[in-house]
């Protein structure tokens, strides 16, 4: 018989940032903790967030925040309901943070939000990439090697 207790998922996706990992190449990949708002949170479970043209920033305090995200207004809201393009602070340790402002300042890379996800206790997280900006020709390149990869995957199943 099938075991009675109920396994929760690893992590489940919010919201994802897909145009990313076309315009840009990642490095490397974190994960932080958002403060955010009880309605913000309803909205994100809904999946209406939105992580398209979003970025990251350390201010001079040694603070990250996650900008240009957009949550809509909860649907049931009242007048205590959040803003829709608020600034959020993101919850790193500090050493981590002085570490990706080093990278960014002296390389010149960008820190991009991949995905807000649930981890399996019920917070919501957010992956955060450092990447480095792509050129058009290397856009080119990756469209030509996922056009080639489908036409091998196409051929092998012809022949099975």
């Amino acid at each position: 018989m099938a075991s009675s207790k109920k396994s929760k998922p690893a992590s489940t996706n919010l919201a994802v940032n897909r145009k990313a990992t076309h315009d840009y190449i990642v490095l490397e990949k974190h994960e932080a903790g958002i403060e955010l708002l009880g309605t913000e949170v309803k909205v994100l479970r809904n999946g209406e967030g939105g992580l398209l043209g979003a970025w990251c920033k350390v201010d001079d305090s040694n603070q990250l925040w996650l900008m240009q995200v957009r949550i809509p207004p909860y649907e049931f809201g009242n007048r205590f309901n959040h803003e829709s393009l608020r600034t959020r602070r993101l919850l790193m340790h500090k050493t981590e943070i002085l570490r990706l402002r080093a990278k960014v300042e002296q390389k010149g890379l960008s820190l991009i939000p991949l995905r807000f996800y649930l981890n399996p206790r019920g917070k919501v997280k957010v992956e955060l990439a450092l990447c480095q900006g792509k050129n058009q020709y290397d856009r080119r390149e990756t469209i030509k090697q996922r056009e080639a990869d489908r036409a091998a995957q196409r051929a092998t199943r012809l022949y099975r």
